[in-house]
């Protein structure tokens, strides 16, 4: 990792993180938005998106918030907690992610991310982020 914080789009990400399909659309220090379109490549078994795409994208969307935050300061987040709450369950569809710092201090922050169903505005899933603040390697 460079002394700058990477790109956030799809085209520069992990498989793992592409996979996601979380397109962010804003990302400052205090709110991170973006989409997600969800489908049969990331069902259970039992044809409903998969929880653990929701955590991903939840800590995804508090990491470069948190991360964007402390780049000034030659610092990245890291999560330390990932706490998700499943509210209803989803087969397809866009879900639009909104993502906002709680606390944010000079070694930790909370982030509260909540996933949205775009068709109607109803909430499939929230989460607060615990984060850490580390020095960027080579700053």
């Amino acid at each position: 990792m460079s002394a700058e914080l990477p790109p956030v789009d799809l085209t520069a990400a992990s498989p793992f993180v592409a996979t996601t399909a979380f397109d962010v659309t804003e990302a400052t220090g205090t709110r991170v938005t973006g989409t997600v379109e969800t489908g049969p490549q990331q069902h259970t078994p039992w044809g409903v998106v998969h929880g653990g795409l929701y955590c991903a994208v939840i800590e995804s969307a508090a990491s470069i918030g948190a991360s964007t935050a402390v780049a000034d300061r030659g610092q990245f987040a890291v999560g330390v907690n990932n706490n998700t709450d499943f509210v209803r369950p989803m087969t397809a569809g866009r879900l639009d992610v909104v993502a906002q710092p709680i606390q944010q201090g000079k070694t930790l922050q909370l982030w509260q991310v909540v996933l949205t169903r775009a068709e109607d505005g109803k909430l499939v899933a929230r989460g607060q982020v615990r984060l850490q603040n580390v020095p960027l390697p080579g700053a």
